[in-house]
């Protein structure tokens, strides 16, 4: 259920959350911070976009519940959540996709859900919407780039869904695959293998802590957070959530998944936060962490992003460094 409201930014933003004129101007302080933290010359052109960002809203209000799963730190603000985005169907910089993400058109939208499934069918992005009560939960948000957020997403267990769909016995793997129209997506670069695809092995998909996701900060996903429904797994890092699907394929073998095949040493199936397997060009022990402050902090990073408890026990045995 969706309700009209204002677009008003009043009561979204805090004065403590704006940057302040002088730190914007304050050019030398940023780039000598930017050294320290070691996030070199790419990442500091993507920071850059968080000095001072326009928020981009949804401009309608999603119905939802309370929900046990939060954590205690503190939450990036909308603007800034919405302004520095992977999204690269609509670019490559960070803030690319709040620029570009207009051409996306989320209505009519429909999930076609297939393979090893009792119930293949297509499903009206209403429809789905209304399986579950929404629930709004605050996941640490962790990316392989080593930058992270704190995010309030709404959805429901993606668990919910599936047991629905009543897959059979022998799928043992959920692949999503996203949007690629021209026409909502007119402007995608070259050298990959569109249309972007993800995947999670089925006790993953399972965890209640895997969300189906419609909203973010109680609003429907601005598009470039992945309108009109994602995935967010936050154990993962930020790239195995697909954004914006259309596809929802049940198998019995590990399905194609776009970074994982075009740079396997870097990208691993698994990708789960793990401060003690680096990427090739960058360490995982440390993370930026996007919050209200001008600049970002550099925090350790937890493992499995600090749910250990809740996942660890799906990867008993497992080479963590092998399945990486």
């Amino acid at each position: 259920m969706l309700i009209k409201k204002s677009g008003s930014l009043e009561g979204k933003i805090a004065s403590s959350e704006i940057t302040p004129k002088d730190a914007f101007f304050n050019r030398r302080n940023f780039l000598r911070g930017a050294v320290a933290v070691g996030v070199g010359a790419l990442a500091l052109k993507q920071v850059l976009g968080l000095i001072h960002p326009e928020p981009v809203h949804a401009d309608q209000q999603l119905v939802v519940v309370p929900s046990k799963y939060t954590v205690p730190d503190a939450q990036t603000p909308f603007a800034k959540a919405t302004t520095y985005n992977n999204y690269y169907e609509f670019g490559t910089d960070k803030s690319d996709p709040a620029k570009n993400a207009h051409t996306l058109r989320t209505r009519p939208w429909t999930v076609q859900v297939s393979g090893m499934v009792k119930k293949p069918q297509t499903l009206d992005i209403n429809t789905i919407m209304k399986y579950r009560p929404i629930e709004s939960r605050v996941y640490r948000h962790r990316c392989v780039e080593a930058w992270s957020m704190v995010i309030p997403w709404d959805g429901y267990s993606f668990s919910e869904f599936i047991s629905a769909m009543e897959p059979l016995p022998s799928a043992k793997y959920v692949q999503f695959i996203s949007d690629s129209k021209n026409s909502d997506m007119p402007d995608k670069p070259g050298g990959f293998d569109w249309p972007y695809s993800e995947g999670l092995r089925m006790d993953e998909a399972m965890n209640p802590l895997c969300l189906l996701t419609f909203g973010c900060y109680s609003e429907v996903l601005p598009n470039q957070n992945g309108a009109p429904i994602r995935i967010v797994s936050p154990w993962k890092y930020g790239f195995k959530n697909g954004k914006s699907i259309v596809k929802i394929v049940f198998t019995d073998k590990q399905p194609h998944t776009l970074w994982n095949e075009m740079a396997a040493n870097e990208y691993g199936f698994y990708s789960n936060v793990n401060p003690r397997v680096d990427h090739p060009r960058w360490s995982q022990s440390h993370e930026r962490r996007i919050d209200s402050s001008p600049f970002p902090k550099t925090i350790p990073t937890l493992m499995f992003n600090g749910y250990g408890d809740q996942v660890a026990s799906m990867y008993a045995g497992m080479d963590l460094k092998k399945y990486y």
